[in-house]
């Protein structure tokens, strides 16, 4: 059976013991887990959430972000070195948090662009970045799983055909895809043949709405989703992803000017959703 997951950041990127009513609560309505950013936050901030995670039987997975000064696919090589650095600190962290996966789009720096395509050394060069810390990552029992972002956030990897054939270069076994929805509604023809291009290689899934609010008040094709999960034998995590105005910094950095959803709309009716069509198909 899936477990359900709720990505915290609906509320605020910072890891802090402010968060513990939240967590409270989302334990209470039944999530299985819940989501972090790993941002620069104080250290000790990771290990009390972690450790309240732990004591009320929230299990944890994290998500984080590259910067331009620590570009995996920079042709500099002391750039990529700064990415492998910042990786391994974001991996000790996600530690802290007993985290189980680390996702999202670090095989390339979030939002910056070259204006051109992607070349073949970028992706050769993102591949040794993710293979260089791909056992760091599993020592600590983390699994890497990037994610395929839209195409006004990367360049790099917009698709699912694009993001399995970065990590066959990567060839590592700790280093896994990450499906996104909210992503997918834009680049994909059909997110069902999208999801089972990438099937071999899924290791997270995001459940987002086409704006990033309450799944299942958009036009995501939800049946389409969770059938083709059903299909390919998925089982691992169904973690929610919405985004509000709550953290004006965050809210900011990605272009959210405007709340889709208020957030225990998000986790409560998307909790059910989630559910409805876990019964539904079986899952």
């Amino acid at each position: 059976m899936n477990k359900i997951g709720f990505n915290v950041l609906a509320w605020s990127a910072v890891v802090s013991e402010g968060l513990f009513p939240i967590l409270d609560r989302l334990k209470e309505i039944g999530y299985d887990g819940a989501e972090f950013f790993v941002g620069p936050w104080e250290e000790k901030a990771f290990r009390a959430v972690g450790k309240h995670c732990k004591d009320i039987g929230l299990e944890v997975t994290t998500v984080t972000v590259m910067g331009a000064d620590e570009n995996p696919i920079s042709p500099d090589v002391k750039v990529r070195e700064k990415a492998k650095e910042k990786l391994r600190w974001v991996i000790d962290r996600a530690a802290d948090l007993n985290s189980q996966v680390l996702c999202g789009p670090f095989h390339s720096a979030f939002a910056t662009f070259a204006s051109r395509a992607p070349k073949e050394e970028e992706y050769q060069w993102s591949a040794e970045v993710l293979h260089s810390v791909a056992d760091y990552a599993q020592e600590r029992g983390i699994l890497l799983t990037p994610e395929a972002l839209n195409r006004f956030e990367c360049y790099l990897a917009n698709t699912m055909e694009q993001l399995d054939y970065l990590l066959a270069k990567v060839n590592h076994p700790n280093v896994q895809a990450m499906f996104d929805t909210h992503h997918a509604n834009m680049e994909e023809k059909k997110l069902g043949a999208a999801i089972e291009k990438i099937a071999p290689r899924l290791g997270h899934f995001h459940i987002s709405e086409n704006d990033r609010g309450t799944p299942g008040s958009g036009h995501v094709p939800w049946d389409e989703t969770f059938s083709t999960l059903k299909k390919v034998g998925y089982s691992g995590w169904l973690t929610i992803e919405g985004f509000t105005r709550n953290d004006p910094d965050f809210a900011n950095s990605i272009g959210v000017w405007r709340n889709f959803s208020e957030p225990w709309d998000m986790a409560e009716n998307g909790y059910k959703l989630i559910e409805s069509m876990g019964e539904k198909y079986g899952m």
